[in-house]
């Protein structure tokens, strides 16, 4: 199986056709103002009409409101909404009624025990991704801080095999990340970037090569 890979927090057209060109399966948008990658729906809706057809869009909001949603879902069109803050089972629901795009649950690993629990959004969302809790480090982003987690613990979980492992992820170690957590598709960000928000073509080529020349073993690593 193709690992997939999404590349996220792109804001220019260099950095979307970079993606595209690599082979990525998905762009990702961020609508957060505290990130050093936000874009407005404006910009958002230039490039996901210049990616029509050629990637899958994502818009990844953070405890975005009903209006904001609908802002994003009416201007951008995107394939997907990333929920990457607190959302719950039944907000997750109520984004779904709202728009006409498939969900990825953004889920927040500090122990394993951050993972069982994940299992309760299986059911409302089309696709899990596990990203590392940032609680240790001042004013951190809900995603995008280059932190990672022990990727062991997912491959134990009996999770639905097609979950996106996020997280300080790199080229130089996302094969690595793969072989032990088992995960289906990978999500980048910082890993690609010269400077926060800053993305770097060959960068995002050598990633994508690299987690596309992915080949699993018969049995993924055992959980510690």
């Amino acid at each position: 199986m193709t690992i997939l890979v999404k590349i996220c927090g792109i804001s220019t057209e260099e950095a979307l056709e970079a993606a595209i060109d690599a082979g990525a399966d998905y762009a990702g948008f961020v609508f957060f103002e505290r990130s050093p990658r936000n874009v407005t729906p404006s910009r958002a809706a230039a490039l996901a009409q210049r990616a029509e057809g050629r990637i899958k869009t994502v818009a990844l909001t953070v405890n975005a409101r009903a209006g904001a949603i609908e802002e994003i879902a009416g201007e951008v069109h995107p394939d997907f909404f990333q929920l990457h803050g607190g959302e719950n089972v039944e907000r997750i629901a109520a984004v779904r009624k709202l728009t006409s795009a498939r969900i990825i649950k953004a889920i927040k690993v500090g122990t394993p025990c951050d993972i069982r629990g994940a299992r309760l959004y299986e059911d409302g969302s089309d696709l899990l991704l596990f990203d590392a809790q940032a609680v240790s480090l001042p004013n951190a982003l809900p995603g995008g801080n280059g932190l990672s987690f022990n990727w062991r613990w997912l491959s134990g979980a009996a999770l639905r095999p097609d979950f996106m492992l996020s997280g300080g992820l790199r080229a130089e170690n996302v094969v690595t990340a793969l072989r032990e957590s088992g995960a289906a598709a990978v999500d980048v960000s910082s890993g690609v970037e010269t400077s926060p928000g800053v993305k770097d073509p060959a960068l995002i080529r050598a990633f994508v090569k690299t987690a596309k020349s992915f080949e699993r073993a018969a049995s993924p690593v055992s959980a510690e």
